[in-house]
């Protein structure tokens, strides 16, 4: 896999951390409805009492391998957005309208962007790890 490093900020860059984010909450939910949905004992033709319910075990390796992949990916956009802000060697407010004060602006607000999403990521990945069936 390549990791395109770009030398200036853009909209791009700026989306990067909560598409990351967005596509982990996929994955993490897709993984568990699928997991739970077959080995929960559904049935959507007649009604169960609900008693058994399926351990959610096997899901959270894979869980735990996206929340990585996400959380690297985070990282490098973050890495990339401490660099385009000028790893802090101005202090904001960036309002000026010029070239160089657009690329700190963009950095620093991706660099938060990607706290956020960073957060976002455990918390998303959290359930599995805490909860021990598909209930």
């Amino acid at each position: 896999m390549v990791i395109r490093i770009r030398d200036k900020a853009d909209l791009w860059t700026l989306l990067m951390p909560p598409t990351i984010w967005a596509l982990h909450f996929l994955f993490c939910y897709l993984v568990a409805a699928v997991h739970c949905a077959k080995e929960g004992g559904i049935n959507l033709t007649e009604p169960s009492s609900g008693v058994s319910f399926a351990p959610i075990g096997e899901v959270r390796p894979l869980v735990a391998i996206g929340t990585a992949v996400a959380l690297a990916l985070i990282l490098v956009s973050a890495w990339q957005a401490w660099r385009h802000w000028g790893a802090g060697t101005e202090d904001p407010p960036h309002d000026a309208a010029t070239p160089e004060d657009r690329q700190h602006f963009l950095g620093l607000a991706t660099l938060l962007l990607s706290g956020l999403s960073f957060a976002s990521v455990i918390f998303i990945a959290l359930p599995a790890f805490l909860i021990t069936d598909c209930r």
